[in-house]
């Protein structure tokens, strides 16, 4: 029923009143500074960016199966938490995570392999967009599925007496689903060392989330005694200065921890099903870090973003060369 009401119709006709939401991420979004970028980052920042973009015209060419789900214009977040995470770390990506794995493997001839089906593919080939398993590193396309492993990874790391956390990536939509407050009431309740990373882009697939979502994210950890962190800047040192204390807390005292970043999605929610307003979708595109960094840092972008998109030309290039993986034994077998 929601579906029908959200219809794209529906949506820009006058019988439609867009509720205001307790949180709009397109509204409260800050840009930030980008003068002190390090090289690193940057690399990585374009990095994505580009595969993402390079995706999205494979399918449109007809060369990928399947779907899939990119993260442009939240690039900067799984970038700003590089530094933060540490290797032993155990982290649960979504559906939208190909900058979540870049980020900690750096690996896109892997990745892609994995999308294409090709030799060298992490998980064989068998796992595509969506599903990955890489040594501490796991996806799931399953919206919410990732929160009660993610708690019960958490409580194995809190008896073993590690240091370490479980860090789960979920959207906003996934505030719709039921095992995201039975996870929440475990690790409150068990005190885990849970990280909540929580990409907050203002829409579930085709629902803003001020129509899907009562109340806020905030009130509802609030509910459970989980404390709650907002995040409104694009600009990774300050994100890193946000973060870093409270991440902190999460390995010393076993405290569970919701961060929320207001970001936003610049491309569609899969493939080209984007349902929003032209004008919303160009306010994003005003709001995007590239522009930001086009603009302050010319030079630097200029001569990283030649760089990074001639690489991942070549990567395409490699990797649809490779013959098709096959499915054997190498699938049952943990990839490390």
């Amino acid at each position: 029923m929601l579906g029908v009401l959200l219809h794209p119709v529906l949506w820009h006709s006058h019988l439609f009143i867009r509720p205001r939401g307790p949180v709009a991420p397109s509204e409260c979004l800050r840009g930030g500074t980008v003068m002190g970028v390090d090289d690193a980052d940057l690399e990585l920042l374009l990095l994505i960016r580009h595969f993402e973009r390079k995706l999205l015209e494979l399918f449109e060419a007809g060369q990928l199966n399947g779907t899939t789900h990119t993260c442009l214009g939240q690039e900067y977040i799984p970038v700003a938490l590089r530094t933060l995470l540490a290797e032993a770390d155990y982290v649960f990506s979504n559906h939208r995570g190909h900058g979540h794995y870049l980020a900690r493997f750096n690996d896109p001839h892997g990745l892609l392999a994995e999308i294409m089906g090709r030799e060298g593919a992490v998980c064989q080939g068998v796992g595509g967009s969506q599903h990955i398993l890489r040594g501490r590193y796991l996806s799931t396309g399953v919206q919410g599925e990732s929160m009660p492993v993610a708690v019960g990874t958490a409580l194995h790391l809190k008896r073993e007496g590690s240091n370490n956390l479980a860090a789960v990536f979920l959207g906003d939509g996934t505030w719709g689903e039921g095992s995201v407050y039975e996870a929440l009431n475990m690790a409150s309740l068990w005190q885990v060392p849970l990280l909540v990373l929580v990409e907050n882009n203002g829409i579930a697939q085709s629902t803003p989330t001020g129509v899907q979502l009562a109340g806020s994210i905030a009130g509802r950890a609030a509910a459970f005694g989980v404390r709650h962190q907002l995040v409104r800047t694009q600009d990774l040192d300050e994100i890193r200065a946000e973060l870093g204390p409270a991440v902190t807390r999460v390995r010393d005292t076993a405290e569970p921890l919701v961060v929320e970043f207001l970001t936003q999605r610049l491309g569609p929610h899969s493939k080209g099903d984007d349902t929003r307003p032209a004008e919303e979708v160009d306010l994003a595109a005003e709001r995007d870090w590239y522009r930001r960094y086009a603009a302050e840092i010319p030079d630097r972008l200029g001569l990283c973003d030649i760089r990074q998109r001639e690489f991942v030309e070549q990567v395409v290039k490699e990797v649809a060369a490779r013959p098709l993986s096959t499915w054997d034994d190498r699938c049952l077998l943990p990839n490390v």
